[in-house]
């Protein structure tokens, strides 16, 4: 479609914006709307890929390239010229002024990541007494040295020599037997933390060990003696807690760990290995993201499996594709995103006014539709006699479709396959069975406490956060705001009554879930801008009062932390600091999207700070029709892992302008 073709389509929808439909926008700004959806739109096609989907890069931080050089030296076969890359991209693009690496562009050095890559940096031969290396090791020692480091660090650096095991937090193999009638088991963990501990549990059953050179140790980074007392685990102050019992607990798995006798080992070990191999059918990998991946490949390795197993093989061809190499430096993605970007593209695309009949959109339908589950996952342990129907995030991932990427998508196939208003029953015979199943799948899900998780259903036990290796701060995975909003969201979709008790119930959750200052949580988006958008999105959409107290507060709140220049940011500081960062960053496209998503959807079209706001965005437009944004505006773990979406920066705004042009037409008939 040329650029003619989509300012045609755009001027003949009924969500175009023109220029008699409110005296009270500006004319210029009018105009302007419509020509950066021009461009947006035509930019965002030519990035479809021909089977019909999106996939841009998924960033993360530089634990995913020294992971991955410390993996290729378990393997005893480091290719010297890939590591060297590794190591150039981290060093180029990652070192902060004190010398350490953060876990976010713009964020502190963080001690892990800091000490991983100090490691790496040695294994490919760099000396410790050159200057990047000398600040680097006193950023470590100033953040506490090794001793600080979280157990998945402490575990790797245990495999090279470079830790005492019983420093490390136990992990036992025996967690695979105990059934989900026991009080903790596998399944009260989160997916992703049970992708990662499982093979972590057979490493740490077998304790390989990996020779490296000695002039490879980092015995510098330790404050204090490298073995005794300095690395027991920090006991809580109080003599009574769970933390306190759970240490106790580590170190009685410990003895067991030294005992000759284990009568459950053997078992043990044959189902956690049964486990992974189940879990690698229809994958892009074990849980289809890196850690896991990595922890994998070790964990076949413990159990004897050669180089060349089909086992391995799988887990290494699905890393190899996360690489992305440029010139002299090589990055490593910790997955992709293909049915999350494509099905909110979708959703943008037809709130522009981009027919359903177009090539691209066909292309997008038929291609969601081929992703849905067919197979029971590990959901289905506390959801037993529910359909699979759920989608997944990456290209393939069977085991593991979550919530948000379903509603997301039956959000985007209704618009595609129905009249606004028609009921989703309605739909051609393949795309409703395909809802059906959908929505059956997404109402089982739903919590007790009346909201909706990612990936299960009443993950919430938290007492098992104060498990010592429950330091990577994602053992659970509870309900969350957003997820829970953009639920009501889909329901507006699929006509489903205000008097429905499971609404009702998700109402109740999200109105006890606001912050005293209005704002709401943002668990998978970064921070309290993404939260707060998609409630307002959702209440609106399910005809809750836009002019309630709640509401009214939540868009003051926006208002009130919009930027000097119009836009919005906030950093990933939020979730460590909310007091000091809430809602504070440099502004970037898609926060800035979010923010005017959540006023336009509570009414506020005509206010300055919207006008402001589009402005930004069409300032910022470049020539070429996208955004750029250097930030993290995703999130991974909150506090651990954050993320940086390629995509963001362009369907949100393209998105937010779609949203506004439509609430105008709607408001003047």
């Amino acid at each position: 479609m040329n650029s003619n073709s989509i300012e045609n389509t755009l001027s003949s929808s009924e969500y175009a914006v023109t220029r008699d439909l409110s005296s009270e926008i500006d004319d210029g700004l009018i105009q302007a709307i419509n020509k950066s959806k021009s461009l947006a739109i035509e930019w965002l096609l030519s990035k479809q890929e021909p089977e019909g989907y999106w996939s841009t890069e998924l960033e993360g931080d530089t634990i995913l390239e020294s992971e991955y050089i410390l993996l290729m030296w378990f393997l005893g076969n480091p290719d010297k010229i890939k590591t060297g890359k590794l190591c150039n991209y981290m060093m180029h693009h990652w070192l902060n002024e004190d010398g350490g690496f953060p876990m976010y562009p713009g964020g502190p050095s963080e001690v892990s990541a800091s000490v991983k890559a100090y490691f790496a940096f040695k294994l490919q031969g760099y000396k410790s007494e050159e200057p990047f290396m000398i600040r680097l090791k006193e950023c470590i020692l100033s953040h506490g040295g090794v001793t600080n480091c979280n157990t998945f660090c402490k575990l790797y650096l245990s495999i090279f020599g470079q830790y005492d095991w019983d420093g490390v937090p136990t992990i036992p193999p025996e967690i695979a037997l105990a059934t989900n009638k026991l009080y903790i088991n596998l399944y009260e963990m989160s997916s992703w933390s049970r992708a990662i501990l499982v093979p972590l549990a057979i490493i740490n059953a077998f304790r390989p060990h990996r020779s490296v050179p000695p002039e490879c140790n980092i015995d510098e980074l330790f404050v204090g003696p490298r073995h005794g007392k300095n690395l027991k685990l920090k006991q809580d102050s109080r003599l009574f807690s769970w933390r306190n019992f759970f240490l106790m607990a580590d170190a009685l798995l410990k003895l067991h760990d030294r005992s000759p006798w284990k009568p459950l080992r053997k078992n043990a070990l044959k189902v956690s290995e049964k486990w992974l191999l189940e879990r690698q059918r229809a994958s892009g990998g074990l849980g289809a993201i890196f850690p896991a991946m990595t922890h994998a490949v070790m964990a076949y390795k413990c159990l004897g499996y050669p180089d060349d197993h089909p086992a391995v093989q799988h887990e290494l061809r699905e890393l190899a594709k996360f690489e992305i190499e440029e010139g002299d430096e090589i990055r490593v993605q910790p997955c992709v995103s293909p049915v999350w970007d494509t099905a909110i593209s979708l959703n943008a695309l037809l709130d522009c006014g981009v027919p359903k009949s177009h090539p691209a959109i066909v292309k997008i339908v038929d291609w969601l539709l081929s992703k849905q589950t067919t197979t029971k996952g590990d959901w289905s342990v506390q959801v037993p006699d529910v359909e699979p129907g759920g989608w997944y995030f990456e290209m393939e991932n069977e085991f593991y479709p979550d919530v948000d990427d379903t509603i997301m998508v039956l959000m985007g196939l209704y618009k595609a396959c129905c009249e606004p208003g028609e009921s989703w029953r309605k739909a051609p015979e393949r795309v409703r069975n395909a809802m059906e199943k959908g929505l059956n799948w997404v109402f089982a899900m739903q919590n007790k406490d009346g909201g909706w998780a990612s990936f299960d259903k009443d993950n919430n036990k938290m007492v098992l956060q104060y498990i010592p290796f429950a330091d990577h701060n994602a053992m659970l995975d509870p309900s969350t705001s957003d997820i829970t909003a953009r639920t009501l969201e889909m329901m507006s979709f699929y006509g489903v009554p205000k008097t429905d008790p499971r609404l009702q119930r998700a109402l109740a959750f999200i109105y006890r879930e606001q912050e005293p200052d209005g704002a709401w949580f943002g668990r998978w988006g970064v921070n309290y801008l993404y939260g707060t958008w998609q409630v307002l999105r959702g209440l609106a959409r399910i005809g809750e009062d836009m002019g309630s107290q709640p509401v009214r507060k939540a868009v003051e709140w926006l208002k009130s932390v919009q930027n000097e220049d119009g836009g919005w940011g906030e950093s990933c500081l939020s979730y460590e600091d909310p007091v000091n960062y809430k809602a504070k960053g440099p502004s970037t496209a898609s926060q800035t999207s979010w923010a005017l998503m959540g006023m336009i959807n509570a009414g506020d079209l005509s206010s300055p700070a919207v006008k402001k706001g589009m402005k930004f965005l069409i300032d910022t437009q470049r020539e070429n029709g996208t955004w750029d944004e250097k930030w993290f505006t995703g999130t991974g773990f909150p506090k651990v892992f954050y993320l940086r979406y390629h995509l963001y920066c362009h369907y949100f705004p393209l998105w937010a302008m779609a949203q506004y042009s439509r609430a105008l037409s709607e408001k003047n008939g």
